[in-house]
């Protein structure tokens, strides 16, 4: 016993895991996306909806690169994946100084980071996180997630310094610097596809404990081809779209709905300010309530939370109701990823995570890129938020009542879970987890 150290080396994988995801693609790439519009409506003399493309067409392209960038990590390891991203990331970045000033040398730039963005999200560092933690698999999930959280709450200041100070072209150089010098080489140092790399055990067990807990522990899993099979997975990838489309329209219409109920720009931003708040506490809270309970009773909490959140937008004002509803859509949008990824490996294990994990992740992306045209578009045509407030408050409670439907985890937690009531557990058999 006094051989084991004091920290478990899976917590800085973890943190690794997090710097990775605070300077990878997304923080700069589509959380600051918003700060760079004004700088490329005037540099391109472009519409609106013509810069808008630039964002739509990363999306997707995210979106469906995850599923290869899933099924890479499965196959070779995310570092194989990760290392290489982080590289041509910080590469296409520090390019940024060579876009000209024509609106397609934009769109390629976006593209690019589109295709090759995806391998620093939370895909693969999430099968890296969930192969070093089985008990502890909530809080560690969260913990990795914190720095995404961060970065869209910090990298959208940094970004619109460094265009203030710069100039658009080098905030995103010196933000491809900041990348190729710090995350790069401690990812490469410290980041470890498994604990048996280093002679080490999920969770830090010894293996007397590995051995009473291994019937069901999830360190197998099931194949692609099985879990895409199955009603539970395509039951969660419903759940997460209808989510995941609700808040991201309400996050990115969140100032603009603001402002037109009269609301000064000070208040206009305490309300972006209460989402990222509300996003980082559902990062860290999340994964202390999955570890305790059932995750689909916390997915139904978030669901039933975010669909109230809408509803006291729906109610009007811009005052204290307005901005406790942006923080439960706020919650919800926190908790989303950490609750995907925590449920798709206790249904399906970890034999294809970064697969259904990819899938996963390209449905909730593209939703939530879906989800503010959408929302947009009802404005235009009814000029107020009313309706469409009301259509996506009613598909989160849709998402709510489809979370009810599952069953209980295929690969459970070791047998310290077990022990705990019997109503933090599913109690039903499962209904979609063939």
């Amino acid at each position: 016993m006094s051989d084991q150290p004091k920290v478990f080396y899976g917590w800085v994988v973890v943190a690794t895991a997090a710097l990775g995801l605070f300077l990878g693609a997304f923080p700069i790439v589509a959380f600051s996306f918003g700060v760079f519009f004004p700088s490329f409506v005037r540099e391109f003399h472009a519409s609106r909806a013509e810069v808008s493309l630039a964002f739509t067409i990363h999306n997707f392209l995210s979106g469906i690169f995850a599923v290869v960038v899933g099924r890479i990590a499965d196959r070779s390891g995310a570092r194989y994946v990760i290392l290489p991203g982080l590289l041509v990331v910080a590469t296409l970045l520090l390019s940024a100084e060579a876009i000209g000033s024509r609106l397609s040398e934009l769109y390629l730039f976006y593209i690019a980071l589109g295709v090759v963005g995806s391998a620093t999200t939370s895909v693969p560092y999430a099968l890296v996180v969930s192969r070093w933690f089985d008990r502890r698999r909530g809080v560690a999930l969260g913990g990795m997630m914190v720095g995404l959280g961060l970065g869209a709450v910090v990298m959208p200041v940094v970004a619109q310094r460094l265009i203030a100070s710069f100039g658009w072209r080098n905030a995103f150089a010196i933000v491809g610097c900041a990348t190729l010098t710090i995350p790069l080489p401690i990812v490469g140092a410290f980041l470890k596809d498994a604990p048996a790399q280093i002679g080490l055990l999920p969770d830090g067990a010894s293996p007397d404990e590995t051995a009473l807990s291994r019937r069901g522990s999830g360190s197998d899993g099931i194949a692609w081809h099985d879990a895409r099979q199955s009603g539970t997975f395509w039951l969660l990838i419903a759940v997460f779209v209808l989510l995941a489309a609700s808040v991201h329209a309400c996050v990115i219409h969140l100032p603009q709905l603001f402002a037109d109920r009269g609301a000064s720009a000070e208040n206009a931003a305490m309300a972006s300010s209460v989402v990222g708040l509300a996003l980082l506490v559902g990062r860290i809270g999340c994964g202390y309530f999955l570890d305790r309970y059932f995750g689909g009773r916390v997915a139904l909490a978030i669901c039933l939370g975010a669909a109230l959140g809408i509803a006291l937008l729906w109610t009007g004002g811009a005052g204290g109701l307005a901005l406790a509803g942006a923080f439960l859509v706020g919650l919800g949008m926190g908790a989303e990823v950490d609750i995907l990824a925590f449920l798709m490996s206790r249904y399906f294990g970890l034999k294809s995570l970064g697969a259904t994990m990819g899938f996963a992740f390209a449905a909730f992306v593209i939703a939530g890129g879906l989800g503010p045209l959408v929302m947009g578009l009802v404005f235009d045509r009814t000029g107020s938020y009313r309706v469409p407030l009301a259509a996506f408050g009613g598909a989160a409670i849709i998402a709510a009542m489809l979370v009810t439907r599952l069953g209980p985890y295929r690969f459970e937690a070791p047998p310290d879970a077990a022990r705990r009531p019997a109503w933090r557990r599913a109690e039903r058999p499962s209904e979609g987890c063939e």
